[in-house]
């Protein structure tokens, strides 16, 4: 990945951050976008501390404003001349409810987030990669991509949506260079789910991840580092041949049949 530009958002933390660390220690120049300006630079920050030589730029971006979109691609390409690699990363859960008591606005905005920000993002990318006649780009869709998940409509719908997304693209530009593909995170260890973990059990958190743990049969959550390193494949001049798949990331969870209790 040397000198290739690799374009990440929802940067600040998580699956962003851990994968821009694999990336810059590949020697790859980073475009961080996150909707969170003081996070975005502590990131930042952090990153230049590990890898001084990084040369790295930053967007403060809300990915479903379709302009917001616009400006940070164009950002990246006049800072940089090209972008060789897309982490389409940035999403939000929404809250956990039954569907028929799901709240209707906040249902609307993980739509606006994990579905109409992925579709901006490749809408803005992957003309600039025409004109490169290649390009690398990963969607996050989730297992919740390819499975159900009890009390999260919308982002099992917007997941879902990733996923077919990541198909037609893949379909659509396979013929220029860009190869396009997705992972389906399951429970990895991110503020995120540590978060959806507090839901599921305000009072004792970490026993509501000990019990999730104990179904995977790997008996453990994954780590962020982890996905990090197969998202830097997919990215990378290595993959060669990888496209329109969703990968799943779960220890082999999402093989298993219904949700156990």
């Amino acid at each position: 990945m040397q000198d290739n530009v690799m374009l990440i958002t929802g940067a600040a933390m998580g699956l962003g951050l851990a994968s821009a660390q694999t990336m810059a220690a590949r020697g790859a120049k980073l475009a961080l976008v996150d909707y969170n300006p003081t996070a975005l630079a502590a990131a930042a920050a952090q990153l230049q501390a590990q890898f001084p030589d990084a040369d790295i730029l930053t967007v403060t971006a809300d990915v479903s404003d379709e302009a917001a979109v616009k400006h940070y691609v164009a950002a990246t390409v006049e800072r940089f001349g090209r972008i060789d690699g897309f982490y389409n990363n940035a999403g939000i859960e929404g809250r956990q409810a039954p569907l028929t008591e799901y709240d209707v606005a906040v249902f609307k905005k993980v739509i606006d987030i994990n579905l109409l920000g992925v579709y901006y993002g490749l809408r803005y990318v992957v003309p600039q990669m025409q004109k490169q006649q290649y390009g690398r780009i990963v969607n996050a869709a989730s297992v919740g991509g390819i499975r159900g998940v009890l009390n999260q409509m919308p982002y099992v719908a917007s997941k879902h949506a990733v996923a077919g997304m990541t198909k037609n693209a893949a379909l659509e530009h396979g013929k220029d260079g860009i190869l396009t593909n997705a992972i389906a995170p399951g429970a990895i260890l991110t503020p995120m789910v540590a978060e959806a973990f507090r839901q599921v059990n305000p009072a004792d958190p970490q026993a509501a991840e000990a019990q999730y743990a104990s179904r995977n049969p790997t008996r453990r959550l994954g780590q962020p580092e982890e996905v990090g390193k197969l998202v830097a494949f997919l990215l990378s001049r290595d993959n060669g041949y990888v496209n329109g798949q969703v990968i799943a990331i779960d220890g082999g969870e999402s093989n298993m049949y219904g949700n156990a209790e």
